[in-house]
């Protein structure tokens, strides 16, 4: 190999790394956002909730940066086999990761709609399923970052799990506002609140089956796990 073919090597590898860490700073952002914004709401913090709001461009930013870099790969380097899946998965994850910093967005706008001295109804189940799907985004990072399959699809097999505890949340939740009419203005926002905590987790699941993509040149050769009929909710994620 020639000087000038080793140097090229080099900084294709540079430029599919550089890709990678984009995304990894992208999933940092939204894990902090994520929990940012449920404490936000559980603990009534308009500050905080103010804050997540004015700095998600900065996960809309690295998504254009991904895209642009990736679509510069594509380009000039037109690259095969691994490579090719390995730079269309990164402009997947990075679109699932942008989604998912919106629907964060969205959950402290909510939280601002609350009146401050209202309780939050389903608070502890709300927690849960934050944390579940925290956990899950942890995890499927991790999983594009190392290249494992096996940990993304032990993400992928989570989904049921996030349904049932928004079943949970939403049925709790119609209990409250029967038994109690006040909390229907607080329930119906929080309703809202575990529907984009629920799509959330949906975007996990979207990404480990990218990755098994990524590994394997296929994605998972079974259905996506569901749990028991989902009510529909229509929250504005934007």
């Amino acid at each position: 190999m020639t000087t000038t073919q080793q140097h090229t090597v080099r900084s294709y590898d540079s430029e599919l790394e550089e890709v990678t860490r984009d995304i990894l700073a992208m999933g940092g952002l939204v894990e902090a956002q994520l929990r940012s914004a449920l404490d936000a709401l559980v603990e009534r913090d308009h500050e905080l909730a103010q804050r997540i709001i004015e700095t998600d461009h900065q996960i809309d930013d690295l998504e254009r940066q991904v895209d642009e870099l990736a679509t510069r790969i594509l380009a000039l380097r037109q690259p095969m086999a691994e490579d090719l899946r390995r730079v269309k998965t990164a402009l997947k994850v990075a679109s699932n990761l942008e989604r998912m910093g919106d629907l964060a967005s969205n959950i402290a706008k909510r939280s601002l709609t609350i009146e401050g001295n209202t309780e939050i109804p389903q608070r502890e189940g709300l927690k849960r399923m934050g944390a579940a799907v925290y956990g899950m985004t942890n995890d499927v990072l991790n999983a594009y970052r190392d290249e494992d399959k096996e940990l993304a699809l032990s993400v992928w097999h989570q989904d049921e799990a996030i349904d049932e505890m928004y079943n949970a949340v939403f049925h709790g939740i119609l209990t409250d506002m029967m038994a109690d009419p006040s909390t229907i203005a607080a329930g119906t926002q929080v309703h809202f609140v575990a529907k984009n905590i629920e799509r959330m987790g949906d975007h996990t699941t979207n990404i480990a089956e990218m990755i098994a993509y990524m590994t394997e040149g296929a994605l998972p050769d079974q259905d996506r796990p569901k749990g028991t009929t989902v009510p529909q909710g229509t929250p504005d994620d934007n």
